[in-house]
């Protein structure tokens, strides 16, 4: 097994991408210029993927990708002896979202054999290539368009492709998700800045991931005006044309339906019970008691991504404006991706 040289290789490939986002673009060498280009590339093909958030994502891997961080994860599990093909069929809905399944499959001494989405195409491959080179060629991966001769699975999709996944793939180990979303609970005593930090949850990413808020769950007199003052910091994201055709739709459609709704003229509120709500469109009802919020998050379980709270609601959350900053601890649809990959 070449772990060890596969961890050093991680944290080489974390220094490398934190040397790239230092870096103006006047200071770039040719690696750097290749690096900037195919960030371009990505946004070009998948104008859902700005450079903004590509290298949002990419900061948040650079920091998590420490030695520290690393063996810390690994020393909870046992590394499986015998290397099986595991096949990962990998989402899009925001960068890189699938890099966290690869890594643990090759620290799991096995081989990823990997469908990559027509929507991120690029960003994978090439952080594999570079890992790859940190390790002097000790991380093992295959790209395929279509999933044959492999041991297990792990796929995501939407909960119709899920239901086909189940099917396909019932006489494989496998773990199959489906879509998932997160809530935020307001106390009512946040300030503003702890506001902001929540509307970083909400628009990171559009709110196309399974870890962006859509559903708020307020105190019964709170005052809604507080929570769009906080969303001013965001107000340029109706210049992106793809939200902004998503925005006008849905507003078309309340308007034409006579539906209540509070807007800003870029993201709407509406007060509805769904978890889960349309892009541009946040959800929220009001709570008069906490176990009310509780009963509300039992219910809705198997849908919910994560909590955002304030430690003192004492909920299983995380802090407002850390949803988009999960741990490697931290699993897709809350299933152990690393316990289940020791013992396949």
């Amino acid at each position: 097994m070449n772990i060890e040289n596969q961890v050093l290789g991680l944290t080489r490939l974390s220094d490398y991408i934190k040397a790239f986002l230092s870096k103006n673009s006047e200071n770039y060498n040719e690696n750097d210029v290749d690096f900037e280009l195919l960030i371009k590339k990505s946004e070009i093909e998948n104008p859902w993927f700005t450079v903004e958030n590509q290298k949002f994502a990419l900061q948040q891997w650079a920091d998590l990708l420490t030695e520290e961080n690393i063996n810390n994860w690994l020393q909870e599990y046992s590394i499986s002896k015998i290397s099986k093909r595991v096949g990962l069929i990998l989402a899009g809905n925001i960068p890189m979202v699938g890099f966290h399944d690869v890594i643990s499959v090759v620290l799991s001494n096995h081989i990823p054999v990997i469908k990559l989405s027509s929507k991120d195409r690029y960003m994978i491959p090439f952080l594999l290539k570079k890992w790859n080179e940190f390790s002097d060629g000790n991380v093992p991966f295959e790209f395929v368009e279509r999933l044959e001769n492999f041991d297990a699975v792990i796929a995501t999709g939407s909960n119709n492709t899920a239901r086909y996944l189940e099917y396909y793939f019932k006489n494989h180990l496998h773990i199959i998700r489906k879509n998932r979303t997160s809530v935020a609970v307001i106390k009512g005593d946040e300030t503003e800045d702890e506001l902001k930090l929540l509307a970083e949850d909400i628009f990171r990413y559009f709110g196309l991931g399974c870890r962006n808020v859509t559903r708020l769950l307020i105190p019964q007199d709170y005052v809604i005006d507080r929570i769009f003052e906080s969303f001013i910091g965001f107000q340029d994201i109706i210049n992106h044309n793809k939200y902004a055709n998503n925005y006008d739709y849905n507003r078309a459609v309340y308007l034409l339906n006579q539906e209540k709704f509070w807007d800003n003229n870029f993201v709407m509120l509406k007060e509805d019970d769904k978890l889960f709500s349309p892009l541009s469109v946040i959800n929220f009802s009001r709570y008069s008691s906490l176990d009310e919020v509780k009963d509300f998050i039992a219910e809705n379980e198997e849908n919910i991504q994560c909590v955002v709270a304030k430690e003192q609601l004492g909920l299983d959350s995380v802090a407002l404006g850390e949803a988009q900053n999960p741990g490697l601890s931290t699993y897709a649809d809350n299933v152990d991706t690393m316990k289940f990959l020791s013992v396949i």
